[in-house]
């Protein structure tokens, strides 16, 4: 008796210390990465890099399932009412979290309420690009050449509210300019409809406009980051041309739907900042020209909120609405 009795409580101690391990054990299956946007494009591309190193860290396979459409609406209500377990993450960027709050009235989530942030990934500097033809090289000089022209003069966007949009609205508050928005249906088409003089400038972010700038197809007047780019050292920045704290990025993180454990937001930011980190990662981001910025989830939280405030005064300022 006395025998099982010991057999008993050594089972049972033995059972007391494997139960919490299997409880805090995560991922237990494959994550499902929500891509607000069409496979192929920059954020699917950036995704994908970023999901293959990870899988190598968690030991669970992620894929990616893009839920394009609504300006990233729809993808980000998906993951919002996801069950909040840690298998389920999302692509959040400066459409998702600072500017569709308040460009539309039903987002289908709520930005501050429905997600926890994991940590951010990138961010893609913009650049002030204009069609060859036009007279300038500099920041000065395009001002000059813009204020001398008799009516308004048009810039391109990938669609109203994009992040091009918006900085270019946050440009003409800064300097003065009276612009006319001619919004595309896609950062493509305003990129060639630039090259081929339809209209002479707008601002593109350095994963899409970079090869036409070294191709000579585009001209770059200034890019609009605090310091300057690797990849492209040649161009000044807007704020050493006079345009003082002038910054417009399109930004990219990664969340979950609110309520996910702490411990497996922890597991997952620890495993994103290690795929940010890697080689292969590091590669891509300079061939794209995109900034990495690793860190935590405290980090991320803060810096959402300082864009949702920025972007939200800009929105408000110009009246844009998108319902």
């Amino acid at each position: 008796m006395a025998v099982r009795v010991r057999l008993f409580k050594r089972c049972f101690a033995t059972l007391a210390l494997t139960i919490p391990v299997l409880a805090n054990a995560f991922p237990t299956g494959t994550i499902e990465w929500v891509v607000p946007y069409a496979a192929g494009g920059g954020s699917d591309v950036v995704a994908r890099v970023i999901a293959a190193e990870m899988t190598k860290t968690l030991g669970q396979p992620i894929i990616i399932n893009n839920k394009p459409g609504a300006g990233t609406n729809i993808g980000a209500a998906y993951a919002a009412k996801a069950k909040a377990d840690g298998h389920v993450v999302l692509t959040a960027d400066t459409a998702t979290l600072a500017a569709n709050p308040f460009l539309y009235s039903k987002p289908g989530y709520n930005a501050e309420q429905d997600f926890v942030p994991v940590g951010l990934i990138a961010r893609f500097p913009m650049v002030l690009v204009v069609n060859p033809q036009v007279p300038a090289k500099d920041l000065k000089e395009f001002l000059a050449w813009a204020k001398a022209q008799p009516n308004p003069i048009a810039f391109g966007t990938p669609g109203a509210g994009s992040p091009h949009h918006l900085a270019t609205e946050l440009f003409s508050g800064s300097t003065g300019l009276k612009l006319l928005h001619a919004p595309y249906k896609g950062a493509a088409p305003a990129v060639q409809d630039v090259i081929a003089g339809q209209v002479p400038f707008m601002f593109v972010d350095t994963a899409v406009g970079g090869a036409h700038i070294r191709a000579g197809s585009l001209k770059a007047i200034g890019i609009a980051s605090p310091s300057r780019v690797q990849g492209f050292d040649t161009i000044p920045t807007l704020n050493e041309q006079g345009l003082k704290g002038f910054e417009a990025y399109a930004w990219q993180g990664m969340v979950a739907p609110a309520k996910t454990p702490a411990a497996a937001v922890e597991t997952l930011n620890k495993a994103l900042v290690k795929a940010i980190n890697s080689e292969a990662a590091k590669a891509r981001f300079q061939a794209l020209g995109l900034e990495a910025i690793p860190g935590s989830p405290t980090e991320m939280g803060a810096y959402a909120k300082s864009e949702r405030e920025k972007w939200g005064k800009v929105i408000k300022a110009k009246g844009i609405r998108l319902d």
